[in-house]
């Protein structure tokens, strides 16, 4: 198939808004805010190809942050920290002509791989892309009224667990303040260490909600004034998306994390949005994929593809170091934080 690719950035160019609300696999992570997140937050460099002329209107579109790493390469990701960017293009075809054009920048730049990570079941061939990494994805489809998707929830670990907050009189609040942020970030930051991983910046959720403005919202759970659970949810045309959360071990049994999920999915249902996006986790993650199953939600295999400058090898493209879990369990808050400002912005 015979096409020309056109270079363009998606931060400035005028087109990009109108052509997201039109296409259907658009999602919240190819927006102007996201891509404005990262940029600001990890100094990634957005740029997207097209084959429609700088003068036409966009009918397709790939977008990508060009990440600059030391530690894990130059390489050129669709897109960082996102769970899935389904290729905006018409077909199969279309992706892999547009792949083939930016094969000369790859070259040119020395991008030892460029990923994608297509959220769509889509025919991935073989001698073109290689799979890197896999997923389980979770999506609740909102069309059913609100007493049906309660019902539809696991009676004993869900449905009980809901109602095990409110009878506890745990408290519900939501927004985009200052305060939010740090009772957010202060749960996150205890489930990271818990799970020995690290955490994420503050600046980058800072940066997510004045990039985002009201498309994302932190949702917390109290008891006795003591924050419990809460998650970031970020709204894009007719799904919202649960991409961040965290909780304090110790209170688990009250329910929290559920009363901020269900309150979100009241939220959802009475905006009239459509999906419910619980969004990826790991294949060795029982207890998470067993979490989301017991929502309701439906369970796909999400798969991250590359295309490879040179021969595949390993890398450091996750925190996967020698000893770093164990010595992050034992570094004291500020250090922890700091860790995760010096290493995410190479693992995007």
């Amino acid at each position: 198939m015979n096409c020309s690719a056109f270079e363009f950035n998606p931060l400035v160019d005028r087109r990009w808004p109108a052509f997201l609300r039109g296409h259907p696999n658009a999602s919240v992570f190819y927006s102007a805010g996201w891509l404005s997140a990262l940029q600001r937050t990890y100094r990634y460099e957005p740029v997207a190809y097209t084959t429609s002329p700088p003068e036409a209107e966009l009918g397709n579109g790939l977008a990508f942050c060009r990440i600059d790493s030391w530690l894990t390469g130059r390489r050129l990701v669709s897109l960082p920290f996102s769970d899935h960017c389904a290729p905006l293009v018409d077909g199969t075809e279309h992706w892999v002509c547009l792949a083939e054009k930016i094969r000369p920048d790859q070259q040119q730049q020395k991008w030892k791989y460029i990923e994608f990570r297509p959220g769509l079941p889509q025919s991935v061939p073989a001698e073109k892309f290689q799979a890197s990494q896999k997923y389980y994805l979770h999506r609740l489809d909102l069309q059913p009224s609100i007493n049906q998707l309660f019902n539809n929830l696991h009676k004993d670990s869900t449905q009980r667990k809901i109602r095990r907050a409110e009878r506890e009189g745990l408290s519900y609040e939501e927004g985009r303040s200052e305060e939010l942020l740090d009772k957010f970030y202060r749960l996150l930051m205890l489930t990271r260490r818990r799970h020995q991983v690290p955490v994420q910046p503050r600046e980058w959720f800072a940066n997510l909600l004045t990039c985002l403005g009201d498309m994302v919202k932190i949702r917390v759970a109290s008891g006795q004034g003591q924050p419990l659970a809460s998650i970031l949810t970020l709204q894009f045309k007719g799904t919202l998306v649960c991409k961040y959360g965290g909780s304090d071990a110790c209170h688990q049994n009250l329910g929290g994390m559920h009363l901020c999920l269900w309150r979100a999915i009241e939220e959802a249902k009475e905006r009239g949005l459509k999906k419910f996006d619980l969004g990826r986790s790991d294949f060795d993650d029982p207890g998470l994929i067993t979490f989301k199953d017991r929502w309701g939600a439906r369970r796909s295999e999400l798969t991250y593809v590359r295309q490879w400058l040179g021969t595949p090898g390993p890398g450091v493209d996750t925190w996967q170091l020698q000893g770093g879990k164990k010595a992050l369990a034992l570094v004291p808050d500020a250090l922890f934080g700091l860790a995760g400002r010096l290493l995410y912005r190479h693992f995007g």
